[in-house]
């Protein structure tokens, strides 16, 4: 009996665009590549005989072929930049050393030129378009457009997790549609969340919302047989499904299956904060705080002078603080406040913003007007170079607590203390103080138990691009 047709969603039709945009943009980027390593070997005076042209513009049309073999058409992939960017990197090095190979097995006289320039520029070409076309991307789904349709099956307060953090964080190209509850909890409030059916109801759901994948929360009422039913009830729409693992921190390297007694069994293994992985990100920290130091040491210096022209008091702020294994330490910062802003304090309590241990207030009547404009970029935390070059912070990491705050930690949330606070971490480029505790807390344990110099480097890479906008600083 044939199958019948299934209808095309609507994410599926601005999918297949986006592709093809990426694709006609590969090859222009491989063609442009091939033209400018042709035109400045004519310009410089070199024979080039017709084969090579011919090779030339073959390897612009092998170009998007090894990207694709490499997976950076995969739809997964989009707007994903560490796994896109990785997928374009290695099809391209892969034709480089495809060509190369062949070129010395068949003894063919390639011109180094294209190995050794047409197919690197071209690589670099790639990387930067889809940089761009990440960046237009993540700008459609900031207003709605381009996000794929999720069904959320679980209970109320994952669901309501979930829907908390696509709506933060929009750039993942996902929006919860609706939701499937167990049946003895169908009428509660899910902040606007249609709940659309039980959890036998999912395969339905999903055909009359013609939504593009189902994610599957925690929870004992779906077993590995269920999953299993569902997983095939959901094939012929071809249906992505997402199932969320108990230990919603821990990812990455961290996890394999492993086959066991014919049972697949997820390994989870412990996290290294110390041996040679410490000792390289300690090193690299010293290393770029050192430079650092060295080459603003000029901008530190006036931004000294300002605030000591411009208010009365020191220009540095130094504050007892948490470090690794709850030794305190003594944090360095330029003063942002009022000479007597700790005594000021206690009449400011009840207007605490925060629901956790933290006190935060958007608009503290302690803060001067250069401080304001220091928190908003972040100038002020500047001089905790120092405290990185000392070894008692990091580049990157948890957020550095007060003692009071340490004192009122729960049992899990004392799990930030086993590495060394950052000047910047997830906190910093998912929010700053626009984050609730919770949710400070949450991404700080994912930092500790995911953390990696790669991963350092990328919120690095991303504190940039929050701090020149200057937003959820106060």
């Amino acid at each position: 009996m044939l199958l019948e047709a299934v209808p095309r969603r609507p994410s599926s039709i601005w999918t297949r665009a986006y592709l093809r945009l990426l694709l006609y943009g590969d090859t222009m980027c491989a063609l442009l590549a091939c033209v400018c390593v042709l035109g400045i070997r004519l310009i410089a005076g070199v024979y080039i005989p017709w084969v090579e042209y011919l090779l030339g513009f073959g390897l612009v049309i092998a170009w998007p072929i090894a990207l694709m073999m490499g997976g950076a058409y995969r739809q997964r992939a989009n707007g994903e930049g560490t796994e896109e960017f990785k997928a374009v990197f290695n099809g391209g090095v892969g034709l480089m050393a495809t060509v190369a190979i062949l070129a010395y097995a068949t003894q063919t006289a390639v011109a180094r030129s294209f190995v050794m320039a047409m197919l690197p520029l071209a690589l670099l070409a790639t990387l930067y378009y889809r940089y761009r076309m990440r960046k237009r991307l993540h700008r459609k789904r900031a207003v709605g457009d381009y996000l794929r349709q999720v069904i959320a099956v679980g209970h109320r307060e994952s669901i309501l997790d979930l829907v908390m953090q696509f709506r933060r964080q929009p750039y993942h190209g996902m929006q919860v549609v609706g939701a499937c509850l167990p049946e003895h909890a169908m009428d509660v409030d899910l902040d606007g969340i249609p709940v659309l059916g039980s959890f036998g109801d999912v395969a339905g759901v999903v055909e009359r919302a013609q939504a593009d994948a189902v994610a599957v929360l925690a929870c004992p009422e779906l077993d590995g047989a269920a999953l299993r039913r569902l997983a095939w009830s959901l094939e012929h729409a071809r249906t992505d499904l997402f199932v969320a693992p108990a230990l919603l921190d821990v990812a990455g390297p961290r996890i394999s299956i492993r086959p066991v007694a014919g049972m697949p069994l997820l390994h989870v293994e412990h996290p290294e904060f110390d041996g040679a992985k410490g000792a390289v990100k300690n090193v690299f920290d010293r290393l770029v705080a050192a430079c650092a130091l060295l080459l603003l040491a000029l901008p530190l210096l006036a931004i000294a002078l300002v605030i000591r022209l411009t208010s009365r008091g020191p220009a540095l702020f130094y504050q007892t603080r948490v470090g690794k294994s709850g030794k305190e330490f003594r944090v360095v910062k330029f003063r942002t406040m009022v000479a007597d802003a700790e005594q000021l304090k206690g009449a400011l309590l009840e207007e605490n913003e925060f629901n956790g241990v933290l006190f935060k207030i958007r608009n503290d009547p302690r803060i001067t007007r250069v401080g304001a404009f220091l928190r908003k970029y972040s100038l002020d935390e500047l001089p905790q170079l120092l405290n990185v070059l000392r070894g008692e912070m990091s580049l990157v990491g948890p957020r550095p607590p007060l003692p009071e705050e340490v004192a009122a930690y729960g049992t899990d949330v004392r799990r930030r203390l086993v590495v060394k606070p950052g000047m910047t971490g997830l906190w910093q480029v998912s929010g700053r103080s626009d984050l609730t505790w919770e949710e400070s807390v949450r991404l700080d344990l994912r930092y500790v138990e995911n953390w990696s110099l790669i991963l350092d480097l990328q919120i690095l890479w991303k504190t940039w691009a929050v701090v020149t906008r200057g937003e959820g600083a106060y």
